[in-house]
This record gives C-alpha cells, structure tokens and sequence, in this order.
C-alpha cells in the first residue's frame, strides 16, 4: 500500500467518492441495482443512521478506496461497497480496508460479520479468503442483490493463533 495511504471514517466530503468508487466496478461487472444506487446516493440514511459505518482510503486528500459496514442489527454486520480505484488495485489498498473494516466491527462489538459477492470476483474472493472469510452456502437468505452467489462469514483467528 503506498505509504501516504490512511484509513478513516466517514466525511460528508467524500460521499460522492462512495459513489464514484463503487459505481465504477459495478457499471464494468455487473449492472447497478436499485438497492445500490439507494445505499450509495445517501449513505447517511443507509448506512451511518443504523450504526453502521463507512471508511475510506485517503491518499493525498484524495479518497481512493472505501468500504463500508452495514449494520444488520443484533450485532450482525454485513461488510459491503468495497472499492478501490482501477489504478491503485494490487497495491495493498484493499488489504488495508478489509482489515480496517474488521477492527472497526471488532471494536464496535459485533457478533456476526458477513459479506455477499460474485463469484467472477476471485481477486477480491481471495482477498477475503485471506483476512479469515469463510464461505457459506448462497445465495444468503434475504439476499439484497441479484448478483450475490458468494456468501461468506468472518471467523476470528483461534485465541493465541497468529492471524
């Protein structure tokens, strides 16, 4: 990841980067659902109402990845709109989001952490794969999007097992 690269919370400045981001490799793979374009229009009512939480790559002032925390309810959180910039893919970014998400859901006493994806996605499967991500059958039930045939959960690493 470049080194200038940070993590952070939510700014009102960076909504129409929530959207740009996502917009971009939703329109390439697939095609925008309406629950996106509900979710990524106004994430305040969407996501942060419901004590969910949206993060961001920042690099230079300039947002170049995010994802973001729905929150389910009862503890249960789904890890969802994760992007980053075609140009900064391979570079960590990613990594750095995931991880930053689970510690945010950590830290906000979660019980379930879950995510839904597609299954031509294998990059990002891998990724996911590798911060603990753990594959379920799918489509999960109540499933918000057509293109869902991934389901996977967060399992934590084993007490005193390194990650």
């Amino acid at each position: 990841m470049p080194s200038a690269v940070s993590i952070v919370d939510f700014d009102p400045r960076w909504r129409e980067d929530f959207a740009r981001l996502n917009l971009e490799w939703l329109r390439r793979w697939f095609v925008v659902e309406p629950v996106d374009a509900e979710v990524l229009g106004d994430p305040e009512r969407h996501i942060l109402a419901d004590g969910g939480r949206v993060l961001f790559a920042v690099d230079d002032g300039r947002a170049i990845g995010t994802v973001a925390l729905r929150h389910d309810g009862d503890g249960v959180y789904e890890m969802t709109k994760m992007a980053v910039e075609p140009g900064q893919r391979g570079t960590g970014v990613g990594r750095a989001l995931v991880l930053a998400a689970i510690e945010t859901y950590q830290a906000l006493g979660g019980r379930e952490l879950y995510l839904e994806s597609s299954s031509i996605l294998k990059p990002a499967l891998n990724l996911y794969e590798s911060a603990g991500f753990v594959h379920h059958p799918a489509p999960r039930p109540g499933s918000h999007y057509a293109r869902a045939d991934v389901h996977m959960v967060w399992v934590p690493p084993a007490a005193g097992v390194p990650a």
